[in-house]
């Protein structure tokens, strides 16, 4: 059986919240909302109200059905998103780098983290502007604390799933009660905003806008997060418990992107009946907005309610863009870091563009920043929905539950609207930017061949899976976690009563296993150590059930079949969030009767060690036990 059938779930949390058991119709649902929310936040952050504050003010209610078709737009993708997350047990980044050679895959994931440090980028600039208009704080000063924030989404996590979706939907419920109060003040004319459901484009800067629009609401991003985090819910493995959950996910997915509808339209509509109609059709700064509803809806509360939204959702977005950035890098890259030391690089990528736009161009070019950026999401988009349609079209890997051919079609035609938007922005700003400066040499010779590798690896994407099989799947990688279980081979005996080894399936796990045979032989008894370190082990324990899991206790069992072949009494031990704490509890505990441990190095140099930890060095300072480190 290939890898890509043995894929059970995520290395993130997998079978969590449990939805079996529910009599109820109305609880069975209830224990499926969740993931939605975490995700329906990417579509109201910083970066929307930008994109939506200078479409309102510059086109009036004109570009209402942008958001309508967007949202449509986004309910179909998570659809899909979820669909890859139930049937097949694996993320989106997972699902490519099975499919894909590994160069590309290495590419898509540079393409996934430029998105994340886009929409970062707008979470950090959207935070420090609402520090600015509610306490008086600088920008820089409100960018630099946004870089403390980043370790609540690790305080959340601990405090599990269901705790950290009742903060998100608390933020949401903040940012969609704040708008309310704004519309019911400024008192939108009702037949005008119907009438900008009716589909137009003004201009080529009103085109500009409407893909911004697209990009920020569409959040190439959540595609990834939302293929994970449906994988929280336990479900029956069966056509029923599998249809249910697909449903279910649906209305999860209905309400909360509607809700973000919601927000979204009422800050375009807010612009176009405070600022669009009052002549102020420059209005694209979220500063200003913030000034000028005071005078012009006559309420000192809306500028308060106004910035209070705005740091709710920032501060909402920036944690479901964490464990996005983990899934990307854990899902295509097969590397798992520190927490804080993603969530620290996620947040300075963002940081060093904002300091240098206030810095060089002062704080007026914020609201620039934000529409640029949700502009590159939008550029994104294609290398995250192409493959994603390939896959849920498949009816091998989908086990039958792969899209029809009406969602199909619907699906290619908004990934061909997307891609074609985004073909006329590049054109449009590579002829503006060759026609506006004397020597465009730098621009033929670095740009336009960067362009054309883009568009040549976006063709790559889309054909690739329809020909594969004809070129052969040489290029794919295995998608297991770690390496497969090296050979054992009988070594000279040494007494010895009890030893644990710890096993990490690396390269040092032969040199242990071998010299704690060398010392106990035959007579003794061994217990493999290992420690799942995912980020759901963290959370739930032993009630994770993911693919990481799965696959180590599989190579436990290869390791044990080995030594009892060989003559040697062994047991394993699986234990669960991270070995320096994991190790110690067990072999201190009372019930533990060993007498040694038996330890290998990583062989980090020091940057390995802070990037992914030291594991060694805190053992050995808190077991009761000798240790021996090979």
């Amino acid at each position: 059986m290939s890898d890509r059938n043995e894929h059970k779930s995520l290395e993130e949390v997998h079978g969590s919240v449990n939805t079996s058991g529910k009599k109820s119709l109305w609880k069975r649902i209830l224990a499926f909302l969740g993931p939605a929310y975490l995700i329906s936040v990417g579509y109201m952050d910083p970066g929307n109200w930008a994109t939506d504050l200078a479409g309102g003010s510059q086109f009036g209610y004109s570009l209402l059905w942008v958001l309508l078709m967007s949202n449509i737009m986004a309910l179909l993708l998570q659809s899909l998103s979820t669909r890859l997350g139930v049937v097949r047990g694996m993320d989106l980044a997972q699902a490519s780098r099975e499919e894909y050679p590994p160069f590309v895959n290495f590419m898509l994931y540079i393409f996934a983290e430029i998105a994340i440090a886009a929409c970062d980028l707008a979470e950090v600039v959207g935070m420090a502007i609402g520090l600015q208009l509610l306490f008086g704080l600088p920008l820089l000063w409100g960018v630099s604390i946004t870089v403390f924030d980043s370790f609540l989404l690790l305080f959340l996590l601990n405090k599990g799933m269901r705790k950290m979706e009742a903060f998100i939907v608390a933020l949401i419920a903040i940012i969609g009660g704040s708008f309310l109060l704004e519309l019911f003040l400024a008192k939108p004319d009702i037949p005008e905003v119907l009438g900008g459901f009716v589909p137009s484009i003004p201009n080529n800067d009103g085109l500009y806008i409407a893909i911004g629009i697209i990009g920020a609401t569409v959040m190439p991003h959540n595609l990834y997060l939302h293929s994970s985090l449906v994988q929280t819910r336990k479900i029956e493995k069966t056509k029923k418990g599998i249809l249910q959950a697909l449903l279910f996910n649906f209305i999860d997915s209905f309400i909360a992107l509607n809700l973000a509808f919601f927000v979204n339209a009422a800050i375009l509509i807010l612009a176009a009946s405070v600022f669009f109609k009052n002549g102020m059709f420059e209005v694209a700064e979220i500063q200003d907005a913030h000034k000028l509803l005071e005078p012009l809806l006559g309420s000192s509360l809306a500028p308060i309610l106004f910035a209070l939204a705005l740091i709710a959702a920032g501060q909402s977005s920036t944690l479901t863009g964490t464990l996005a950035g983990q899934i990307v890098m854990e899902g295509y890259l097969n590397l798992r870091i520190q927490p804080w030391v993603r969530r620290l690089i996620t947040r300075l990528l963002a940081i060093v563009p904002a300091f240098f736009t206030i810095i060089y161009f002062g704080e007026r070019a914020t609201g620039e920043l934000l529409i640029l950026s949700q502009v590159v999401l939008s550029l994104q988009l294609g290398f995250a929905i192409i493959p994603l349609i390939h896959f849920v079209s498949d009816k091998k890997t989908m086990n039958g539950f792969h899209i029809k051919w009406p969602l199909i079609i619907a699906s290619w035609i908004i990934s061909l609207v997307i891609v074609l938007l985004n073909a006329k922005l590049v054109f449009d700003e590579l002829k503006s930017w060759i026609t506006s400066v004397e020597d465009a040499t730098y621009i033929w010779v670095f740009i336009v061949p960067i362009t054309i590798a883009v568009i040549l690896l976006l063709v790559f994407i889309s054909l690739w899976p329809l020909f594969k099989e004809k070129l052969g799947r040489g290029w794919i990688t295995n998608h297991a976690p770690h390496k497969n279980p090296q050979t054992i081979e009988v070594i000279a005996e040494k007494n010895f009563k009890h030893i644990a080894i710890a096993i990490d399936f690396s390269g040092s796990d032969k040199k242990s296993i071998s010299a704690a045979l060398q010392i106990g032989g035959k007579n003794a008894k061994y217990t493999l150590l290992h420690t799942v370190e995912t980020p759901g082990a963290f959370i739930y324990g032993t009630q994770i059930k993911d693919y990481e899991t799965d696959k180590d206790r599989e190579f436990l069992k290869n390791y044990k079949s080995q030594l009892e072949a060989l003559g040697y009494h062994t047991d394993i031990n699986l234990s669960f969030g991270t070995p320096k704490k994991a190790i110690p509890k067990l072999l201190n505990s009372a019930e533990a009767n060993f007498d040694l441990l038996v330890m290998g190095r990583h062989g980090h140099k020091m940057i390995k060690d802070i990037l992914l930890g030291t594991t060694v060095d805190v053992v050995r300072h808190r077991v009761e036990i000798p240790i021996f480190i090979t």
